[in-house]
């Protein structure tokens, strides 16, 4: 059995200058997960994170919905290596 998986997500539509990324930390560290997330220049967030499986589902989850002042448009999903982190932070 993998204790731990990891997942990167890149969260499109109105997701900079809203505080998404202090959300998905917020999220993140209420989860115990460990990872980052960081703005893109395209506009978009990027959120990586390592954990249970069933706790990057509740992550994957809020991330599809934001912070209220935010207008999630679209996340896309991908399986990522597992790389050991400490805490959650905001690049």
């Amino acid at each position: 059995m993998k204790l731990s998986e990891a997942k990167r997500w890149y969260v499109s539509g109105r997701v900079q200058g809203v505080g998404f990324r202090y959300f998905a930390q917020a999220k993140a560290t209420e989860l115990n997960l460990h990872g980052w997330a960081r703005n893109l220049d395209d506009g978009r967030v990027e959120v990586y994170a390592t954990g249970q499986a069933d706790r990057l589902n509740d992550l994957a989850a809020a991330l599809h919905i934001g912070p209220r002042s935010a207008d999630v448009r679209g996340v896309e999903e991908k399986q990522d290596v597992v790389q050991t982190l400490s805490g959650f932070s905001v690049r």
